[in-house]
Formats: C-alpha cells, structure tokens, sequence
C-alpha cells in the first residue's frame, strides 16, 4: 500500500465552470445518460430533472417521490431511468414519456443508491436498512438480499463486465459481492468511517472509495488489497468518479472542493473551487471533456476539464 500526501498543482488555467439552477432544494446526484446527450439531477425537493448540458435547458421535472432523491442512474441503452428515494422505494421511469414504468418496494428504509448491472437486466440498490437488493427489471422481482453489512448502504456500483458489485457502508467497510450467489467475495477495511462513494475504474482493475475519514482509497478488486490512500482533502469525502478513459479520478468532498486525482501516481492534478457547501455527487461526461457536480445547494456545475489536465494524467505511471 502506497499513501500519497496532497502536493499542490502546478498552474494551469481553471477548468471553465457552468452552473445550472432549476431545483428548489439540494442537489443530492448527477448522472449522465451513456450518449451525454442528457444530465440527471436527484435533489431533496423530490424531484428528478433532465436537463440538456448544451444548452442547459431543463427537458422534463419527474414527480412522484414522497421524501428526498438520493440517487440517480441511467440504464446502459439510455432509455430508462432509476432513481431511489428515503421514502423507500426505487422507481423506474421511461425517458422518452417521463412516466413512471415501476415502483419497486421492498427495503424497510430509505434508498441512499441504485446502479444498473452493464447488461441491463439487474438493479441493485443500497439502503439504510443495512441490504443492497437486487431486481429483475423486467419482472420488477427481487432476486436477492445481500447481507453483510451492520450500517447503511450508501453506494453500489458494478464492475464493467458485471461480475462483481462493490458497496459502501457506514459501518466502514467496502463489501464486493457475486450478485450470482450473492456470496462475499472480498470485505475491503482499511478507512476508519463512513465509506460514501465507490466507482470501478473503466478496466476494472482498480477500485476507489470515498469516506468521512478524509481520505481516498484505491484497492485491487480481485485481491482485496489496497494500493493507495490518497489524502489532501480537509472534510469527509462523499463521492468518487473516474473520467471514462480511467486516467483521472475526481472526488468530492464537505470542503466544498472537487479534486482531479491522477490515479497511477496519486498526485492531484487541479482542485476545482466554487461550490458553496459540501459536494456531495459528481459524474464525467461519456467523453470526458465535462464533469458535473452538484451538492449542498440548489444548483449543479459543469466543470469544462482542459485537455492540459487530461494530458497529465495520461502521462502518469501504471499501478
């Protein structure tokens, strides 16, 4: 294991920020659909908004949560839509009607995160109910209850070709799990509180984990083993993305900052300023020239990544 200080980025100029207002409360998720063509936002006001990033127009306002929208995810043909809710439950709306398609209940508390498996065919969701659930989308059953953990679930997230999922906790530990027998594979420990974000990288060699301890941690899925704590942020940590080539990986965190990680390296490339209070969601653009954040306010950003930041971190050294 390799722990990696903050070093202070060489100038460079700021990547260009937009900032787009609709919602009426926090923004709690981003999510862009697999074209870019669309960017979803959950916030505590209920409500799901799509919005065009080009022209920052809003496309449809999705009613129908009763409680807070803690999470957001397109499906991998972009046609469908999850969003969970502290009200419970996960809904599945249509994107082309913006009607709802399914409700699922289930959990016995709310849902803090959904993912879609890369096929399509499964979602999971975590909740504080301590369980990540897994749902056939074409039946609307639950084909499992993956136990484990003793706090909340607060991210899932499914490795590329399907066959792991990988979720956070409170109670500090990372789990990656079959979702075929539903059997524990590795149980990550290492952060020393709540885990609030975990993302594979696009090759599926590298998992990140955000967490309230401050820090970023890379590990290798297939072994368990960390590989690199990453330090610099001031606050608790709440999200991880890696940029869709893998050679960055952004992070947000309650100091109100962004930070872009050459992953290889574990050297920050540029620390993105402007949010008013905590960042506590972000996602790249499919082409990895936009990165979208959004948190304790009632507006997102969109950051425009220069290709100078881009090119640093491809010049970074392999794991």
């Amino acid at each position: 294991m390799i722990r990696v200080a903050l070093q202070p980025a060489t100038l460079r100029p700021d990547p260009m920020e937009l900032i787009l207002k609709g919602h009426t409360n926090r923004v709690r998720c981003v999510a862009f659909s697999p074209d870019g063509r669309m960017l979803a936002s959950g916030s505590h006001d209920r409500t799901v908004r799509l919005w065009d990033p080009g022209s920052r127009r809003i496309l449809q306002t999705l009613k129908g949560h009763a409680h807070w929208v803690q999470d957001v995810a397109f499906s991998p043909d972009g046609r469908m839509l999850a969003s969970g809710s502290c009200d419970g439950t996960v809904r599945l709306w249509d994107l082309d009607s913006g009607r709802i398609l399914r409700t699922l209940v289930g959990h016995t508390n709310g849902v803090q995160c959904v993912a879609f498996s890369p096929n399509g065919q499964t979602l999971a969701s975590g909740s504080s109910d301590g369980t990540v659930r897994l749902w056939d989308l074409t039946t609307g059953e639950i084909l499992g209850i993956l136990r484990g953990h003793t706090d909340c679930v607060y991210r899932v997230a499914f490795s590329p070709d399907g066959r792991v999922l990988a979720s956070g906790s409170g109670d500090g530990t990372v789990q990656l799990w079959d979702p075929t027998t539903g059997q524990i594979l590795h149980t990550l420990e290492g952060h020393t509180d709540w885990v609030r974000g975990v993302v594979f990288s696009p090759d599926g060699r590298i998992l990140a984990s955000g967490s309230w301890d401050r820090t970023v941690r890379l590990w290798n899925p297939a072994t368990g083993k960390e590989l690199r704590v990453l330090e610099g942020h001031t606050a608790p940590v709440y999200d991880v993305a890696f940029s869709p080539d893998g050679q960055m990986l952004a992070s947000g965190s309650v100091d109100r900052t962004v930070r872009l990680w050459d992953p290889a390296t574990g050297q920050v490339l540029h620390t993105l300023e402007g949010h008013q209070g905590a960042v506590w969601s972000m996602a790249f653009s499919p082409d990895g020239r936009t990165l979208a954040s959004g948190g304790c306010g009632r507006a997102m950003r969109l950051w425009a990544i220069h290709e100078s930041i881009a090119r640093e971190a491809r010049n970074g050294h392999q794991l």
